[in-house]
């Protein structure tokens, strides 16, 4: 905590003598490596605002969202006491990832209409289905399952406030999250209006070992199959031979 305070001193330090700028953030990195035992990822932001920005009655909401994805949602069926997979909606582009932080719930902060526009909170997510069932279920199944593998989430209470212009929030990446380009929005608001706003970008990058294996499987498609094949026997063969003895 010591040091989030630190960081944010010194950010304010900066900030006082250029009026000009109504907000300044900054990320704790701006490059999270994925590596073969990469076990997720905290991300901290934080900044400040100038006086004529900051003071009381002002909010703070951060997002951060993911690559765009295609997603199959589909829906169980029964048949002679069989589940199966029935009726499936295909959503083109819905965020690989998405989490929002704010230091009260965001109906309080925006009001609906404002929301939908900024494309802000999990129920604005610009979830466009491609097939023809237009139906609600499909979307909030997917918002659902996304949110089960903590790749959605919303945090009404994730950024904090220190005095009257500093904020902070921290954000996790889960170990599932996809390599790709990523992108931080933080929006300053009074009176359910935006008054300053800023986004940083944020990079999701594959290394070490786990990048040459996907480096592999992607430009050498057979080579990688015949190695997991005889991975998979040789490691069948030791654990018959282990067991046996």
């Amino acid at each position: 905590m010591r040091r989030v305070v630190a960081l944010l001193a010194c950010l304010a330090a900066v900030v006082v003598p250029a009026r000009a700028h109504a907000l300044l953030a900054e990320l704790s990195q701006r490059e999270v490596a994925v590596t073969t035992g990469f076990a997720g990822a905290e991300l901290l932001v934080f900044g400040t605002t100038t006086a004529e920005a900051g003071g009381p009655g002002t909010d703070v909401v951060i997002s951060l969202r993911g690559p765009n994805a295609p997603v199959v949602v589909r829906r169980k069926v029964r048949i002679a006491g069989i589940w199966l997979n029935g009726p499936s909606e295909r959503f083109e582009a819905a965020p690989s990832f998405y989490a929002v932080a704010s230091n009260r719930p965001l109906e309080a902060v925006l009001p609906a209409e404002e929301r939908r526009r900024l494309r802000i909170g999990l129920a604005s997510l610009p979830l466009s289905p491609r097939g023809q069932i237009e139906e609600p279920s499909f979307r909030q199944a997917l918002i659902d399952l996304k949110t089960e593998q903590r790749l959605y989430g919303e945090m009404p209470d994730g950024v904090r406030l220190v005095g009257e212009r500093l904020f902070h929030a921290r954000l996790f990446l889960p170990p599932t999250v996809i390599p790709g380009p990523y992108r931080v929005d933080i929006l300053v608001v009074r009176d359910g209006r935006v008054i300053a706003s800023r986004d940083l970008p944020l990079t999701v990058v594959r290394a070490g070992t786990s990048a040459e294996i996907w480096r592999v499987a992607r430009e050498e498609p057979l080579a990688y199959g015949l190695a997991a094949v005889l991975l998979a026997a040789f490691a069948g063969w030791l654990g018959s031979v282990l067991f046996r003895r």
